[in-house]
């Protein structure tokens, strides 16, 4: 058994880095652990020729097809999306896209404006002063004055639009809808020791240059220069409790596969919207039987996915293709709740880039647009860097029955209970969807692209975890309280994305840091009171 610690955080992703770094100010003994490693930019798929062939191997979104010792498997052959996740130094943000939106007001206040889920605890104003300071750790180009959003102002200019994004915004100009350039955590200029964007290629499988944010070259190198030990390799079994009904510590197995008790005076979950509620139904005892934290039943409990539709189409004009960031604006046009529409909420439309060479290829020959054989070169050259896309980020109202579970028959490596997932698409979000859908083919058709097509098995591109330890004041109805603390254990805090009450339609991460951060503040401000 080690010595105790102040706080052990669980998790080195995008939350856990913030949530690290925030409370490294008060100089108490602060140990996180991840249950991967660090991974070294040399070793990031943009470094070599075979980048796009990398994508489906060691740097996948999906654990289930990545496989490596780091990964948990998981059950998610109930669902109609697929888990995305990463384990590593900074998480999902080594292999995410790096776009940056944040939640609209209206988002913390769903039941009070539209009748369904519930209104969120705290507001976007609260949040705005932890939005401001996590851009700047995080490094956020973008353009101040979207009418989208209350005004804020990121730190570096916007990326550029380039061929592509000229495209789109000539078609929404004549469309008459918004767009605006996206808010990216990319760096456009050098910035705080890292190197700008030189456009080496789609940025999701790690950037090499370090122009995109991740929290192993953001919020950690300050975390550990600031006194916090981060363990790697280390995966958690449970959090133990002792006689009161206080988190004592956790169980895990380190780099050599021992298991090792640490205890710890406050433990703080960052495992995401599926690793959290896993390690809290893992984590059973006389006490808690069912789980710790889950006196209201409702760990695991609203999971919600961001189903994120895709429609393709061509220009004949030559565009980006794979040359630079994936994501160059966006549209808020149909985000806010419209009566005269069959679904309550909106979405955000995302405009990207074209695909690389490989993957050109190998879609559009199963899409049958490429034929073999003769004018096989010929039609490449029509396709490649003539490509556009645009997702739809569809709001995924919570309910009940999507949830995370543990599986009775899978287990990890060192013999843990595999979550399980059950997750099916709601009528209101199928109708969102299609709405969506449609909107994206009148762009593409604005912008005059041909062979038109839509996806709608790319609904696990996002790998967004969400809701399944939901904040609120009322304990029958949430875990945590409204600054992040178990309702049924007070040294147990969660700063993840499973505390979301709603989800939005944007992609989370800006939000999760944000509200990381503001948790962090509030345990700052009551450490006298901490556990009362």
């Amino acid at each position: 058994m080690d010595d105790p610690v102040d706080v052990l955080i669980i998790g080195s992703g995008a939350s856990g880095a913030a949530a690290a770094w925030s409370l490294a100010e008060t100089k108490m003994r602060i140990v996180c652990l991840e249950q991967g490693g660090w991974v070294r930019p040399e070793d990031y798929p943009s470094n070599r020729r075979d980048w796009e062939a990398q994508r489906f191997g060691d740097f996948d979104i999906l654990p289930n097809r990545r496989g490596l010792p780091a990964d948990y498997p998981v059950n998610d052959s109930n669902s109609v999306m697929k888990i995305a996740n990463y384990n590593a130094v900074g998480g999902a943000t080594v292999h995410w896209t790096a776009h940056f939106p944040r939640l609209h007001p209206s988002d913390f206040r769903v039941r009070t404006l539209d009748g369904v889920a519930d209104d969120w605890p705290v507001d976007y104003a609260a949040l705005e002063p932890f939005f401001a300071e996590n851009d700047r750790m995080m490094g956020v180009a973008g353009l101040t004055g979207d009418p989208a959003y209350p005004l804020h102002h990121p730190p570096m200019p916007p990326l550029p639009l380039g061929r592509t994004g000229m495209v789109y915004a000539r078609a929404m100009n004549k469309l008459g809808w918004h767009w605006w350039p996206s808010d990216s955590a990319i760096a456009t200029v050098d910035y705080e020791g890292r190197a700008r964007c030189i456009n080496l290629g789609h940025c999701t499988p790690g950037c090499a240059q370090g122009a995109k944010a991740s929290t192993d070259i953001t919020y950690w190198p300050a975390a550990i220069r600031a006194g916090v030990e981060l363990r790697t390799r280390c995966r958690v079994r449970e959090i133990t409790v002792d006689a009161q009904g206080m988190a004592s510590g956790v169980v895990y197995y380190d780099a050599e596969g021992k298991e090792v008790f640490q205890p710890a005076h406050v433990v703080v979950l960052a495992c995401n919207g599926v690793g959290t509620p896993r390690l809290l139904l893992n984590s059973v005892s006389g006490r808690f039987p069912n789980g710790l934290a889950n006196s209201s039943g409702l760990v695991g409990r609203n999971l919600m996915l961001h189903p994120w539709p895709m429609v393709y189409g061509y220009v004949e004009e030559e565009v980006d293709a794979n040359r630079g960031p994936l994501l160059c604006l966006w549209s808020k046009q149909f985000y806010e709740t419209d009566p005269a529409r069959d679904f309550v909420r909106g979405y955000m439309l995302q405009f990207g880039r074209g695909a690389g060479p490989a993957a050109e290829a190998a879609s559009s020959a199963v899409a049958g647009r490429l034929p073999w054989g003769e004018g096989h070169h010929d039609r490449m050259r029509q396709l490649y860097a003539h490509r556009l896309n645009i997702g739809v980020a569809t709001e995924d109202l919570p309910e009940e029955h999507n949830r995370v579970t543990l599986d009775p028959v899978l287990k990890d490596s060192h013999g843990i209970p595999a979550a399980k997932i059950d997750y099916t698409l709601s009528e209101n979000t199928r109708r969102m969807m299609e709405h969506g859908i449609a909107r994206a083919t009148e762009i593409m058709q604005a912008a005059g692209a041909h062979s038109i097509s839509c996806s709608r098995t790319v609904l696990n591109s996002p790998g967004h975890l969400l809701g399944t330890a939901r904040m609120g004041t009322n304990p029958e109805r949430s875990v945590v309280n409204e600054w992040g603390r178990s309702h049924d254990v007070k040294n147990l805090f969660i700063v993840d994305g499973s505390i979301w009450v709603t989800s939005g339609g944007v992609n989370p991460t800006s939000t999760i840091q944000a509200l990381a951060l503001y948790i962090t503040d509030q345990m700052k401000r009551r450490l006298g009171e901490l556990f009362d």
